[in-house]
């Protein structure tokens, strides 16, 4: 069974409730794997059930950023209408595998837990800085972000200087071969972060910090998101190539700046206790 657990809530009672339903409705789905005679109800009642409720949710979630004014409307909707255009491409019949049937709820609740973790969790945290050095530089790494502990902070600066490496060169009009470049520096960014990751969770169970589980799920969901940027569709873009690169810098800034002071300054709120 996979739970709906307290790092998963956005904070949005209605898309909360939302996601609560699509994990209950999986658990339900896999809770009849086991049994072949189950197979048929999986296919022809859970699966279409999952899918519709799904599609549903999602436009529940794009009104609500829409209603807001959400700057991260058009990366939700991109990542949305992937996932919606994979499942439906999913063929299922009566011959169908018990394998195949687990394969993909596993695959389904790997996606709603990154999704939710990488994505939703950041649905109308993006608000104006009121940090007069934040407003001018947004990847200056300001004593807000310090959590006392040396590695951790160290770590957490580079990386705001790496996402600002790639911003300097996405706006940078007089390079030559400008994508290899991004493409490059985005790969060292998914590198440092990966072992800050590695540092910030051994470092956490050191100390026996309790939340270090959902702390590894959201730096799994992250990692991911990273991965998956794939900078080849840039050619279906004619105009806007600079905004779409626009509002990918802004989701990696924005993403590790709320987990910094969501999630990582309680690290060093239960040191001190």
């Amino acid at each position: 069974m996979y739970e709906f657990t307290q790092d998963c809530l956005i904070g949005v009672p209605e898309i909360d409730e939302e996601h609560r339903q699509l994990f209950q409705m999986l658990n339900e789905a896999f809770s009849l794997l086991g049994d072949p005679s189950n197979t048929t109800i999986i296919i022809k009642n859970l699966i279409p059930a999952l899918k519709n409720y799904a599609a549903t949710h999602f436009t529940h979630e794009e009104a609500y950023m829409e209603q807001i004014k959400d700057p991260e409307l058009s990366l939700q909707k991109k990542e949305h209408a992937a996932f919606v255009a994979k499942i439906n491409n999913i063929e299922l019949s009566s011959d169908t595998s018990e394998q195949t049937l687990r394969d993909l709820l596993e695959f389904l609740t790997r996606w709603l837990y990154h999704h939710i973790l990488g994505s939703d969790m950041m649905i109308g945290q993006i608000a104006p800085d009121s940090d007069a050095e934040a407003a001018s530089d947004p990847f200056a790494f300001t004593d807000k972000y310090l959590t006392g502990i040396t590695l951790i902070d160290t770590e957490h600066a580079k990386l705001f200087e790496l996402i600002r490496d790639v911003n300097d060169v996405i706006h940078n009009d007089t390079l030559h071969d400008k994508y290899d470049e991004i493409m490059r520096l985005l790969a060292g960014l998914r590198n440092y972060t990966e072992e800050h990751f590695h540092d910030e969770e051994e470092y956490m169970e050191s100390i026996g910090y309790p939340g270090l589980d959902a702390q590894r799920r959201a730096h799994s969901a992250f990692v991911e998101k990273l991965v998956g940027i794939d900078l080849s569709e840039l050619d279906f873009i004619d105009d806007n190539q600079d905004a779409y690169l626009s509002e990918l810098i802004n989701y990696l800034l924005d993403w590790l700046s709320n987990h910094i002071l969501k999630s990582d300054l309680q690290i060093a709120a239960f040191k001190q206790q």
